[in-house]
């Protein structure tokens, strides 16, 4: 009896040191504090050497001459300049371009322009450009609008296809291009032609209906700086349809070969 009695109180005890302990508050998980969100107020505060935010809506401003160059064929030289810029953000420009020659000191074949430029959306590296032409050199001037594109073509072909409109019905259009051959990381051999089109003959100008006028050449310039390149090269300048009679009328060669030296300069 004794002995059954304490065999008893012996599986008791084993029972509840192996039972289910009461939990006690000190006993309890730790907690854990999340972080609270920043806010206004408390925001994390920037190192004072810490640069500043990129500033991505910057005004920007750039000037190019891709010709600045004195032409001759020995027995006639004239000067030509033919240049662009603009200043505005990556989204809103303002360009302004600017070409002619100068022969005895009679202005010829002047441009002015000036257009407002934006990217067209999904068509990578063209930018869509409309404003104003004006012919100003030592003719009649002419006013004109102005719709076109620009910018790199497939294997960075250099493009600027406008269209060109006036009082009186006038069109007109112009195809410029040109490519820059590395030959060496500082010897650059540059294509470049220009042609213009237009719907109607304007004789006071020289201008004649079709396809008027061409401007061709071929560079080789070496970049001492990034901005600075004198170059050597050849041009051909030519008059089509209508526009050779004109030229002729007015004692002016239908076709110059010439030997050019010039510059190019970025800024």
């Amino acid at each position: 009896m004794r002995l059954r009695l304490a065999f008893r109180v012996a599986l008791a005890g084993v029972v509840l040191s192996f039972g289910v302990m009461p939990v006690s508050a000190q006993d309890a998980a730790p907690q854990v504090n999340a972080p609270t969100p920043a806010g206004p107020q408390n925001a994390p505060s920037h190192a004072p050497n810490w640069p500043k935010p990129v500033e991505d809506n910057r005004v920007l401003n750039y000037v190019q001459f891709d010709q600045l160059e004195g032409r001759t064929n020995g027995s006639n030289t004239s000067f030509r300049w033919d240049s662009e810029g603009w200043i505005g953000t990556d989204f809103n420009k303002f360009w302004f371009k600017s070409e002619g020659s100068i022969t005895n000191g009679v202005a010829s074949d002047g441009d002015q322009e000036f257009l407002y430029n934006r990217p067209i959306p999904r068509l990578r590296y063209f930018d869509w450009q409309a404003g104003a032409r004006i012919d100003l050199d030592s003719g009649p001037t002419r006013v004109w609008l102005a719709l076109g594109i620009q910018g790199l073509a497939p294997y960075f072909f250099n493009f600027a296809p406008t269209f060109y409109v006036r009082d009186g019905g006038h069109v007109a259009g112009r195809l410029e291009g040109y490519y820059d051959l590395y030959v060496s990381q500082r010897l650059i051999l540059q294509p470049q032609v220009e042609m213009n089109f237009y719907s109607q003959a304007d004789r006071t100008r020289g201008i004649g209906s079709g396809f008027s006028d061409l401007d061709g050449g071929l560079r080789l310039g070496y970049q001492f700086s990034r901005k600075f390149a004198p170059y050597i090269g050849y041009t051909y300048t030519g008059a089509f349809g209508q526009a050779v009679s004109f030229s002729r009328q007015a004692g002016q060669p239908t076709g110059e070969h010439r030997f050019v030296l010039g510059i190019w300069l970025w800024h």
